[in-house]
């Protein structure tokens, strides 16, 4: 019997992004699956219900989840849309297993398999399944457009009759994907632009996209492409070289986060306070309470009245088409390979990536780091 996949309307507050676009559909339905997905889900993405041919497109939630064996999502599941799902159902999606232990536990006894996308591991073979890496370039191209937005200087030098305007100087602190984004679109508003990471690997990358690489002398190479935690000494003597750069910026765009845990604190007061009266802080890593000891996540602060530090939340859903497509491209190049001919899901679990990314399966949590929530 073919797969029968389900997409909902997301519902939390904010989430513009819908887990399937139109093109992805196309190409599930020449595979033999068969979609529905609850009307309107994708306005908010800027997706019509129209676009979705050979969609069925279903009134209420209840009825949505009655009829699927399958489901994707953007946003974790609540635990009453766990509820409304068939027992034995899947479900991919982002799923924050690290503040989600009731959710885990409901999969379980629902014996729901579940693959979390912040579990894709980062070997080449699944690049394009990699949903942290595709919505973290939105974020890090979105957030120097937020810098150039509040800034209160233009970015590109300016030859004028009134003079020549300089160019900005930002700092881009962290340098995954997020942070190359981050440095490739400020290097082409015109900004002279630097770039900080703890790990000495990214600075010829840094230097390949034109941004000057600021080397404090401390490496913090981990495993799986993240940072390793520093040392006392490390931090002190990373603040010092870095406190220098940041006092001379107009904007500064701080991208360092590891998933599922708290963002480090890069930023001090004392840096704040030694920054240049109208310039300003883009914390992207906000959601894991900011890099900036005086983010508030979601807010934007007037630090004394000199220095705006803005801690967006949730940052691709202000790009919801792109971020939509690009998410909805992952999910599809993880499970894809796993539809046979007949449409239905026969997953290899020695395959690489789909034993690293499963969450939970047939009533246990399969992902080690989680066992013990």
């Amino acid at each position: 019997m073919a797969i029968r996949l389900a997409v909902p309307n997301e519902i939390v507050p904010g989430e513009r992004r819908i887990a399937l676009e139109p093109g992805v559909a196309q190409r599930l339905i020449k595979m033999g699956v068969e979609i529905s997905m609850e009307k309107g889900a994708a306005i908010s993405s800027h997706f019509s219900d129209d676009q979705f041919v050979g969609v069925k497109m279903v009134d209420s939630v209840d009825a949505l989840y009655k009829n699927a064996d399958m489901i994707f999502k953007v946003a974790p599941p609540t635990l009453e849309e766990l509820d409304k799902m068939n027992d034995g159902s899947v479900v991919v999606g982002f799923m924050a297993p690290h503040k989600n232990a009731e959710m885990m536990k409901k999969m379980n006894e629902k014996k729901i398999t579940s693959f979390s996308m912040e579990l894709v591991p980062r070997i080449s073979r699944a690049q394009s399944m990699d949903a942290l890496s595709s919505q973290a370039a939105i974020s890090g191209y979105k957030g120097v457009l937020m810098g150039a937005d509040i800034a209160s200087v233009f970015f590109p030098m300016l030859t004028t009759a009134a003079g020549t305007i300089r160019p900005a100087k930002v700092v881009i602190i962290g340098a995954g994907v997020a942070g190359l984004q981050a440095i490739a679109t400020a290097k082409r508003l015109g900004a002279i632009v630097e770039a900080y990471d703890v790990r000495s690997a990214t600075k010829e990358q840094c230097e390949s996209l034109g941004a000057r690489f600021i080397d404090t002398g401390v490496s913090a190479d981990g495993e799986g492409g993240y940072a390793r935690e520093l040392t006392d000494d490390e931090k002190q003597q990373q603040r010092d070289v870095l406190a220098k750069h940041i006092s001379m910026a107009d904007v500064v765009v701080s991208t360092a986060a590891i998933p599922g845990r708290p963002s480090p604190k890069i930023i001090d007061k004392a840096m704040v306070d030694n920054m240049k009266v109208g310039s300003v802080i883009i914390d992207l890593a906000a959601e894991g309470g900011g890099n900036c000891v005086l983010s508030e996540p979601g807010d934007a602060v007037k630090y004394e009245g000199r220095v705006t530090i803005y801690a967006p939340l949730n940052v691709p859903s202000q790009v919801p088409v792109h971020a939509s497509e690009m998410y909805s491209k992952n999910l599809f190049n993880l499970i894809s390979p796993f539809i046979n001919e007949n449409a239905e899901l026969a997953f290899d679990w020695e395959d690489d990536v789909i034993s690293k990314c499963v969450l939970t399966h047939d009533g246990e949590i399969k992902a080690d780091m989680y066992k013990d929530q």
